[in-house]
């Protein structure tokens, strides 16, 4: 894509449908517009106050990496803190063996029904559906998934998964949706508020079983972290007789030293704030306090095959901040829905081709162009992520796993034109005489192979005369 503005970039085959179709979608542009540029706004200055913002990226940067080199001694400590304290680790393969763990634990604690904390480990495994296949609902109590949930809808944003959606949006699903919402609920933000604090109040109420993802594990303690605004997480973390954490194993920390750089820069990055209004932390069991079992599923599910890339591997540092998300020019006008994965925007664009691991697949394969290069995102980025390396890398995974082809076949022949300073000269005065064909001075039929081109954008009429001819004959 190189520089192109992406709204150019419509043309291009590569870029998904639902992008060219978001970008006809006025309504949800101006909300994306809106709100990524207001938490842009707001985390540009949480940052400037911190005069040593970059030297914080630069150890969670070091903090990350430690964990990835050592990545099994820590796993295995973990593993002994947890059991020490009275839990009990899974450890997962796959979507597969995660998703039966969660849903043969649930059936277990006699539940019908499960209420979860936000997880994008969940939405990556799809643990909802294979739920709710077992004969087990899944209860979204983030406001944001809620919505999402009773929209019948995607997410957009890690954030925000409901960023795409407005007040009176909300209100008509909470109206078509909500037992005992009637058509008086107005689009009034604590009106809304209420309704939903009413609904999930009876779901934690009356839940057995919750199940949480992960922002952070100590391996030295065998402690959990999530953070969240709403409170919601804390009812899910305290009220239930069982939770379940489901849990990417990259997510490790060492120590509680460690830690203390992470509770820095996740709420400054994410929600613009100086620290995450609950900051819930359990170790195992208590006795009399909380829930009576406490179950971890450590999930693999692509991430040691992309461990194994050291190009590639710096995805798995990411802390789920979304603020590459918010400065992106593509994901800004297209939303996290065009991108098709559960990660979206430039985060998503190198994590879910790797975690997925066959560049063979089309769209996995596309995934790494809905990128400008532009650079914002590695400049916002806490652990210092170097997202367009990585993009540039997984595009040339994705031209090797094509194998021979159009395009190859084309590049191919171009270096063989360049490679000589005598066929490139004669490849331009043979090119030149393209300016035959033009229209309106336009060059919008070429034949084959070129009609691959023009099929979706206008080619340059190339100059009457090279400047490699200009310079033979001006300045000898």
């Amino acid at each position: 894509m190189g520089s192109r503005n992406p709204v150019t970039w419509l043309g291009s085959p590569t870029f998904p449908r639902a992008a060219r179709e978001t970008l006809r979608d006025t309504q949800l542009r101006g909300n994306l517009r809106h709100a990524t540029g207001t938490i842009r706004a707001k985390r540009a200055d949480a940052v400037s106050e911190l005069d040593d913002w970059e030297q914080l990226r630069r150890a969670g940067e070091a903090i990350k990496d430690d964990v990835l080199s050592n990545l099994d001694t820590y796993l295995v400590q973990l593993e002994e803190a947890v059991t020490a304290r009275g839990g009990v680790v899974h450890w997962a393969r796959d979507a597969a063996e995660a998703c039966s763990t969660v849903l043969r634990l649930s059936r277990a604690a006699g539940a019908s029904e499960v209420v979860k904390v936000k997880s994008m480990a969940t939405a990556e495994i799809e643990l909802n559906e294979a739920l709710a296949a077992g004969g087990v609902s899944a209860i979204e109590t983030d406001l944001a998934e809620l919505i999402v949930q009773l929209g019948h809808d995607r997410p957009s944003h890690i954030l925000v998964p409901a960023i795409h959606r407005n007040r009176a949006e909300i209100r008509e699903i909470f109206r078509r949706e909500m037992p005992d919402v009637d058509d008086s609920l107005s689009d009034d933000p604590r009106a809304l508020a209420s309704a939903a604090r009413e609904y999930l109040r009876r779901k934690f109420l009356s839940a057995r079983v919750a199940v949480s993802g992960a922002n952070f594990a100590v391996s030295e303690t065998g402690s959990i972290v999530v953070v969240e605004s709403e409170g919601n997480g804390r009812m899910c973390l305290t009220l239930p007789e069982t939770l379940i954490t489901v849990m990417g194993i990259e997510k490790l920390l060492p120590t509680w030293q460690d830690l203390e750089v992470f509770l820095q820069l996740l709420p400054r990055s994410s929600t613009a704030e100086r620290m995450n209004p609950y900051t819930s932390v359990w170790t195992g069991v208590t006795p009399g306090d909380g829930p009576r079992e406490f179950h971890l599923v450590l999930l693999d599910n692509g991430r040691t095959s992309t461990l194994a890339d050291t190009v590639g591997r710096q995805a798995l540092r990411c802390i789920r901040c979304s603020a590459c998300l918010n400065v992106c020019p593509v994901y800004e006008r297209t939303g996290g829905q065009a991108y098709g994965s559960v990660y979206p925007g430039p985060i998503g664009a190198i994590l879910a081709p790797q975690l997925g691991g066959d560049m063979h697949d089309p769209h996995a394969a596309s995934l790494p162009y809905a990128s400008s290069l532009c650079g914002a995102c590695f400049e916002v980025c806490p652990v210092r992520i170097d997202i367009p390396e990585v993009l540039v890398h997984l595009r040339s995974q994705a031209v090797a796993a094509k194998g021979r082809s159009a395009e190859s076949s084309a590049m191919a022949a171009a270096s063989w034109v360049f490679g000589s300073h005598r066929r490139y000269e004669a490849a331009q005065k043979a090119g030149s005489l393209a300016r035959f064909l033009t229209r309106d001075g336009r060059l919008s039929h070429l034949p084959w192979p070129g009609s691959k081109w023009t099929d979706a954008r206008d080619a340059p009429v190339p100059q009457a005369e090279s400047f490699r001819a200009w310079w033979r004959k001006n300045r000898g």
